[in-house]
């Protein structure tokens, strides 16, 4: 009785190990577990800056409103006003 349960495990860790090895190449295609380094100026608010202008200086030829869009989310910012003083991370 134990080697008829032995050979019937038998096709089955070959089946488990034959999906294993189909799945990780797609797995490791789709960068799922990839790290992405993120750089970022870090710019101190000065009293009369605004989003807007900060985000300017830093846009080079980008669309401004997209990088005020990346500098909210990465600074976590629910609304536009910032204060003298504030740290805000820049992505580059």
């Amino acid at each position: 009785m134990y080697r008829r349960k032995r050979i019937t495990l038998m096709p089955m860790i070959a089946l488990a190990g034959l999906s294993l090895m189909v799945s990780l190449p797609l797995l490791s295609s789709t960068n799922l577990y990839a790290a992405t380094a993120h750089r970022y100026d870090v710019v101190t608010v000065k009293p009369g800056d605004t989003l807007w202008s900060i985000a300017a200086a830093h846009s080079g030829d980008a669309d401004v409103q997209d990088t005020i869009d990346r500098i909210s989310e990465v600074n976590h910012l629910q609304a536009a006003s910032i204060q003298p003083g504030e740290h805000l991370r820049i992505p580059q």
